[in-house]
């Protein structure tokens, strides 16, 4: 066994307290800045090379926009419309190791439904596609982890989904992808690289560099909780901070080699009572929507394939600042 493997995945506070004495008193190998799922997953993989790892996070594990993304593990099926078949099927094969191997507590598949508006060619074009989405699914010598496709008439899917107007659409189909718990993936992913030696600690923040020349050597960082301030030494240092990497970069004092712009994702959080539903867990968009801009939705829904019965007010739901940095969440409160 190999001496940097620790056995012990608790992330408690004399696991922090013996973290940060590590990170103070001894040179790593890498240093890894964020505790998002790049950060997470970069500690982990560099720590399971055998190499020295230290991962500093200045709020809390997947405090960020990894705790705010859409909660989906899809294989991008929109993407086969762009022919790009070699990412598609990367991404179902990775959906099949979380969902059977990896992770399998915390990603379950679920269940979409795409009503079609077109009597013919609609459901040969979805269809080819669906098909295609679950060939590719199984070449990673494997079984997928979730049921194939199906094609629905008109009658199946209004009894799948009642609240649909019944001549708003001529039939469906049905397929799964896979929804993550993301913030708790992301705190096993922290718990895993410790679990293999990385030396881990939240609330722990970076507040400038150390540098001999042009070479970066380590960091300064602050102790949040007992605001002691400390160096880190390393020989590398990973910037894995997300939307705010801009931020960490010119804590180095020049320009970085690219340049990170933060989108925003919209997600419209509607009560569960407010449509009826068997067994379909998300409705998928009826029509084909144009490549996203910073004006357009990556993904649409279509009012007038629901009886109408009341008004939707958007609010955000969290403050100004964070709005700024990480994806909107609106919530919909139906009167």
């Amino acid at each position: 066994m190999p001496k940097s493997v620790t056995r012990s995945s608790k992330l408690g506070t004399a696991e922090r307290a013996a973290a940060i004495e590590v990170l103070r008193t001894k040179e790593l190998d890498i240093l890894v800045i964020g505790g998002g799922i790049v950060g997470t997953g970069s500690a982990l993989d560099a720590a399971t090379r055998g190499l020295r790892v230290g991962l500093v996070e200045a709020r809390d594990w997947a405090s960020g926009t990894s705790s705010r993304s859409s909660k989906l593990v899809h294989g991008g099926i929109r993407y086969l419309e762009q022919l790009d078949f070699r990412l598609v099927r990367e991404a179902l094969i990775e959906r099949g190791l979380l969902l059977q191997r990896i992770a399998p507590h915390l990603v379950k598949p679920v269940r979409f439904l795409y009503p079609l508006t077109k009597p013919v060619w609609e459901r040969f074009y979805i269809g080819a596609g669906m098909l295609l989405y679950d060939l590719f699914s199984y070449t990673g010598g494997r079984p997928p982890g979730v049921p194939h496709h199906r094609h629905l008439t008109r009658r199946q899917v209004l009894r799948a989904m009642p609240s649909l107007k019944s001549d708003a659409f001529t039939g469906g189909l049905t397929y799964y992808d896979a929804q993550v718990d993301d913030a708790r993936y992301v705190a096993n992913l922290a718990r895993t690289a410790s679990f293999y030696g990385a030396h881990v600690a939240s609330r722990v923040r970076v507040e400038g560099f150390l540098k001999v020349g042009e070479r970066v050597v380590g960091v300064q960082a602050r102790d949040l909780e007992t605001d002691e301030r400390f160096e880190i030494r390393a020989r590398q240092v990973v910037n894995a901070t997300g939307v705010w990497t801009d931020d960490t970069q010119s804590m180095v004092g020049e320009r970085g080699q690219f340049k990170v712009r933060a989108s925003k994702g919209v997600h419209l959080v509607v009560p569960r009572d407010r449509f009826q539903s068997t067994s379909v867990e998300w409705l998928a968009p009826t029509s084909a929507t144009p490549e996203p801009t910073s004006s357009s939705p990556r993904y649409s829904l279509r009012p007038a394939l629901f009886r109408p019965a009341s008004s939707a007010v958007l609010r955000p739901c969290c403050s100004a600042q964070a709005r700024s940095r990480v994806p909107a969440c609106l919530s919909i409160p139906l009167e």
